[in-house]
């Protein structure tokens, strides 16, 4: 099992329809660990860690979002695996 750590940033209408939510759920069914936030910008920002299969299950997922959303664009950086990742899935503070 390949472990694999990525960044995603999700344009669209992306918040105040439970994409937060909708994400945590997801990441949860398929055991990511990460977290969760808004940012400012009216984007959502997220990192998840886990099996390379279960995060592109998790990218599959935020792709679609939730029924009340619309996603314009999903991005997606790679970034180097940490030693101890974190161990469940959070929400954070909006940026």
């Amino acid at each position: 099992m390949t472990a694999v750590r990525v960044r995603v940033r999700v344009h669209g209408e992306v918040q105040g329809v439970g994409y937060r939510w909708f994400t945590r759920e997801a990441a949860q069914a398929h055991r990511v660990a990460g977290w969760v936030r808004n940012r400012i910008d009216g984007t959502v920002e997220a990192e998840l860690h886990g099996a390379a299969d279960a995060v592109d299950a998790v990218l599959a997922e935020m792709r679609s979002g939730p029924a009340q959303s619309r996603v314009d664009d999903l991005i997606t950086e790679p970034i180097g695996i940490v030693p101890e990742p974190p161990a469940g899935f959070e929400f954070r503070p909006t940026v």
